[in-house]
């Protein structure tokens, strides 16, 4: 049996992680020691190490409870219901590369616009365009302008 400072060591993630993903029921302790340290066996290390590849490639704890649970009866479930939680982070991934491509445009847009010189910041077009969005005038990043590209969140 292992200690949660060994499960924490060998998978890379901290003992407050682990202790998070089982208050939110991915992980649990096999027994307690008698002094009430949490022991975990081999299996839930490995279950530790799928977590934390799951996260690392984006997977909500919901998607990964789903997965932990397809995980745990495979015979049961189908590869279609593990394609299906996959398609669906894909499409999120998607969406945010999508604001993300367009946050940086309007970034590259405001630094083109601006000098970026020694002078007092009082004519700033970064920040002229930022007050502008502020009075709800949405930036559309055209160059001349001063404002800001508006994009979906």
């Amino acid at each position: 049996m292992l200690k949660i400072s060994e499960i924490a060591e060998r998978t890379g993630l901290s003992a407050h992680t682990l202790r998070f993903y089982e208050k939110h029921g991915l992980i649990s302790a096999s027994e307690r020691s008698e002094a009430g340290y949490r022991l975990y066996s081999e299996a839930d290390l490995r279950k530790a190490e799928f977590i934390r590849t799951a996260r690392n490639i984006g997977f909500s704890l919901e998607d990964i409870a789903g997965l932990l649970s397809i995980r745990l009866d495979k015979s049961s479930h189908t590869c279609q219901e593990v394609t299906d939680i996959t398609q669906r982070k894909l499409v999120e991934v998607n969406a945010k590369i999508r604001e993300l491509t367009a946050m940086r445009k309007t970034l590259k847009t405001l630094l083109n616009s601006c000098g970026g010189g020694p002078e007092e910041a009082t004519h700033c077009s970064i920040m002229e365009a930022l007050d502008a969005s502020e009075k709800n005038v949405t930036c559309g990043a055209s160059s001349n302008t001063g404002q800001i590209a508006s994009y979906e969140v």
